[in-house]
């Protein structure tokens, strides 16, 4: 199993990190197919970029892409179901307006939502589900276009790239000797977005000035609270199938200026991290890449969450390491943090209801998270939320069972002696105590647990790692 699992890190290291092999990548997009079958190539095609765009196979993708996603409605509050009968009333007006540069983007509906940690709030705009239709088939044709150029250093939200490429990556610039890292966080990136530059690197490739005009209209959309539109000069908004494709665009000037400078990183998204070799050079880097960002892309760092440190005591995609030579990867603890306290909020709901049916409702849950960290190395935490969860579950029973008598009756019932459970049972502490006390223990071992559908963490970790 560990040969395997190095052989395949090899395999991802080698192919990501032997240099920037800008060569087109075969992702399925439509847009290429697009493009040969109507006869455009080079100057033309780049000049007729909004014919693709509303190109009858390019749309339809678009719709199933949109269906697939699901989502909120918009500030017209039209679920995706309703899109297409809309679309087969109105699509031959719309499709003409978008060919004569004509469309106008409704505004967006703000919604926020809290920060990991309780860090604040993320704005995100949340638009119309045709606004989304339209989007999308942007973005088919446009990736292509781009993404062939991007850095092979840049994982986040590109076609074969993924937050566990960019994980191992991180872990590889290390174990290389780059025991320094440069983490940094751009202040409300999607926030603070300055619309000139990116349209200015939008237009290095898109010539099409239809589609120039569409994007940036999407990028000044207003924002509606309550009924009252704000209109935006600067950030677009996460919430659209367009915002991660631009924001790479914007960014890539950040990897192209890592890479002439012969730097080590990873980037995902807006969090960027680079590997240096010793505290003075993190320093500098820092101080240096913060100029550039501030100068050339009109972003701000933020001075606060930004530093020059070593790799195992920041986090980089909920991951970080351990300080060994060659370091392993471990769960950060702010990733534990905020998963139990999302469970908490779910046990609130949970406690009217029976085990069984709270056990189906979180093994979706469990079974995510532990999908995505089963890189990590370092098992122990695996066992200790088994353990609290556990404790939880046994918690919903100690408040369930609600009365001393009860209570006595149940754990004499799952074979505690009489005289203990009743000593037990009327102990007068709380339910969390009492479902870490050896009475629940051994009431409640875990193969109960097993045998309602509860499959511990760790033995699905040692699945996905045998399988792997």
């Amino acid at each position: 199993m560990v040969c395997g699992d190095v052989e395949r890190r090899d395999e991802i290291t080698a192919s990501n990190l032997e240099g920037r092999d800008r060569k087109s990548r075969d992702d399925g997009l439509v847009a290429s197919s697009i493009t040969a079958g109507q006869g455009y190539s080079g100057t033309e095609a780049e000049e007729r970029l909004m014919e693709l765009v509303v190109n009858r196979e390019n749309m339809m993708a678009a719709h199933r892409r949109v269906l697939a996603n699901k989502g909120a409605g918009g500030v017209d509050n039209m679920p995706v179901e309703d899109l297409l009968p809309y679309l087969l009333e109105h699509w031959v007006t719309i499709k003409e307006s978008l060919l004569q540069g004509r469309y106008q983007p409704a505004p967006v509906r703000k919604v926020e939502i809290p920060k990991p940690g309780g860090k604040g709030m993320r704005i995100l705009g949340i638009p119309t589900v045709l606004d989304r239709l339209i989007q999308q088939a942007l973005h088919q044709v446009l990736m292509p276009i781009f993404d062939p150029d991007f850095s092979n250093s840049s994982y986040g939200f590109r076609p074969k790239r993924s937050a566990h490429q960019a994980v191992i990556a991180a872990q590889v610039h290390v174990a290389s000797g780059r025991r320094w890292v440069v983490d940094m966080d751009l202040e409300k990136f999607f926030d603070l977005v300055n619309h000139d530059v990116l349209m200015a690197r939008m237009a290095r490739k898109v010539r099409d000035k239809r589609v120039l005009g569409l994007i940036g209209r999407y990028l000044r959309a207003g924002l509606m609270v309550g009924g009252t539109v704000t209109q935006r000069r600067q950030g677009t908004p996460q919430g659209g199938p367009l915002s991660p494709l631009l924001s790479n665009i914007l960014l890539d000037d950040l990897d192209r200026e890592l890479e002439r400078r012969g730097h080590a990183f990873c980037r995902y998204a807006d969090d960027c991290n680079i590997y240096v070799q010793s505290r003075r050079a993190a320093q500098r880097v820092l101080a240096s890449i913060t100029r550039f960002l501030e100068r050339r892309l009109k972003l701000k760092v933020n001075g606060a969450k930004s530093a020059g440190d070593r790799p195992w005591n920041r986090t980089f995609l909920g991951y970080s390491m351990t300080r060994h030579h060659k370091p392993r990867l471990r769960v950060a603890a702010g990733s534990v943090a905020r998963f139990k306290a999302n469970l908490r909020a779910m046990f609130t709901r949970w406690r009217g209801r029976s085990l069984a049916r709270v056990i189906k409702e979180a093994t979706p849950i469990l079974r995510g998270w532990i999908n995505y960290f089963r890189l990590a190395e370092t098992k122990g935490v695996f066992e200790d939320l088994d353990g609290w969860f556990r404790r939880k579950l046994r918690t919903i029973l100690w408040r369930q069972f609600k009365y001393p008598k009860t209570r006595k009756r149940k754990l004499m019932q799952r074979g505690i002696e009489e005289y203990w459970a009743w000593k037990s049972a009327g102990n007068g502490r709380g339910p969390w105590w009492n479902a870490g006390a050896s009475h629940m223990n051994q009431a409640y071992p875990i193969a109960y647990f097993r045998n309602l559908g509860l499959i511990p963490l760790i033995e699905q970790l040692n699945r996905l790692k045998c399988t792997s």
